[in-house]
């Protein structure tokens, strides 16, 4: 039996905490976090014994993990002020987990002319945004260089603001329609104004579970190497896995270790977001035979192994607060994760699929309920360089030169991309 790991003796409540859980917790589990404290890669036989950690064993992995979430990004949650544009809800891929697509006859079927999403990218930047992320529905009539349009456009009329944009899917579509290699094609993207990509079309990287969630989506193969060649061109990319439905905890491991092998050859991942399935409007689970999404139990198992598996590669775990809820998030806020994703303002994909936790949080609701849990609020940017710490007694920066506006009563019409799949 192996000899247990004890933190050096504090006076701080949560070494006094984590102490209790691993003391506590069965020698396997044991094991498994001293590997990792010792700075070993953990196994995917290790992993899936984690994966699946229920009772004193789950509450150990939840106390190590957000003590590996303070010793590597110490105690401050970080957010971004961002808009998020969804140009279309037109597409032609037809996933079963998704309640936003729509056929271009649908009554409730929509597209955005380049101007118009300047238009929001342009009200964003006067509320104080820094970023928008941009993302839509795969229409059978796209111009291979209407993507290539919306950074000319954007980057012309703002050029500071952060263009976060185009999921591999769309870049895969984009390159299909131009006809254009793959690199050629990013690299016409870059120098048009593309900031960052987001990691979004990755569900669960198994080819046998997608078949089942989407079979037009594109393979494992062609987003591994799609999101691969972006980092190799100096374009970063956020990762995404989307649970809660036909997958099991076996296929979380696999995906988490494939995204820390990527991470190891590139070093391109900025940040990675679990994504709880949203069941309640989608196909998948009215006719596919999915689980009405994660348990509170399994979404803290997945954001605590996720910090656990990824130690050394990928330090910044996010929440999707638009799919957790907020009690949810702050939960796992302080089981690994560091960061609670972006302000929203008016969400589309997740509530077309049924979510009912909001659309939109204030720059100032954000740091409230950060320092709920004893934490300090920090504006960052997309690649999570820090604009604002917030101490207990420094709520506004001074006069910011675009000040932040409540867009629930001001109402401009935003979505949110990144909370897509």
């Amino acid at each position: 039996m192996p000899q247990a790991w004890m933190p050096p003796m504090r006076s701080d409540p949560e070494e006094t905490k984590l102490q209790a859980s691993l003391s506590s917790c069965s020698p396997a589990v044991l094991e498994c976090l001293e590997a990792s404290r010792a700075g070993h890669e953990l196994t995917f036989e290790q992993g899936l014994l984690l994966a699946n950690t229920e009772a004193a064993d789950l509450q150990a992995l939840i106390s190590f993990a957000d003590t590996l979430r303070r010793q590597t990004v110490g105690d401050a949650i970080t957010y971004v002020v961002n808009r998020n544009i969804n140009f279309t809800n037109v597409c032609f891929v037809g996933c079963s987990f998704c309640g936003f697509g729509k056929g271009p006859g649908a009554a409730d079927a929509y597209s955005l002319s380049a101007d118009d999403v300047v238009r929001k990218a342009r009200e964003a930047w006067d509320t104080g945004a820094t970023e928008v992320c941009i993302q839509g529905g795969l229409p059978r009539d796209l111009d291979g260089f209407f993507y290539r349009d919306i950074l000319r456009a954007i980057k012309h009329a703002i050029p500071a603001m952060h263009v976060h944009a185009f999921s591999p899917m769309e870049i895969s579509y984009g390159v299909d329609k131009t006809g254009m290699p793959l690199r050629d094609y990013l690299r016409m993207m870059k120098d048009e104004g593309l900031g960052s990509i987001p990691g979004t079309a990755a569900e669960i990287l198994d080819d046998r579970v997608r078949r089942e969630l989407s079979p037009n989506k594109l393979p494992v193969a062609r987003w591994v190497e799609i999101i691969t060649a972006a980092h190799e061109l100096g374009i970063p990319t956020t990762s995404t896995m989307m649970y809660g439905h036909v997958e099991d905890t076996a296929d979380w491991v696999r995906h988490i270790l494939l995204l820390r092998a990527i991470q190891k050859r590139t070093g391109g991942f900025t940040e990675f977001v679990p994504l709880g399935f949203i069941h309640e409007n989608t196909r998948l689970f009215k006719h596919g035979g999915a689980r009405p999404g994660a348990r509170r139990e399994e979404h803290l198992r997945v954001h605590a192994l996720a910090r656990v598996l990824l130690h050394g590669a990928i330090k910044n775990i996010q929440v999707s607060w638009v799919k957790l809820g907020f009690e949810t998030s702050l939960a796992c806020l302080n089981a690994g994760a560091n960061d609670f994703s972006g302000t929203l303002m008016e969400e589309s994909i997740s509530k077309a699929a049924g979510a009912t936790f909001g659309e939109y949080v204030s720059p100032r609701d954000f740091r409230r309920m950060i320092r709920s849990i004893g934490r300090l609020p920090a504006e960052r940017t997309t690649t999570y360089k820090i604009r604002h710490l917030y101490t207990e007694n420094d709520e506004e920066p001074g006069a910011p030169a675009r000040p932040h506006l409540n867009l629930l009563e001001s109402g401009p019409t935003v979505s949110y991309a990144e909370g897509a799949y």
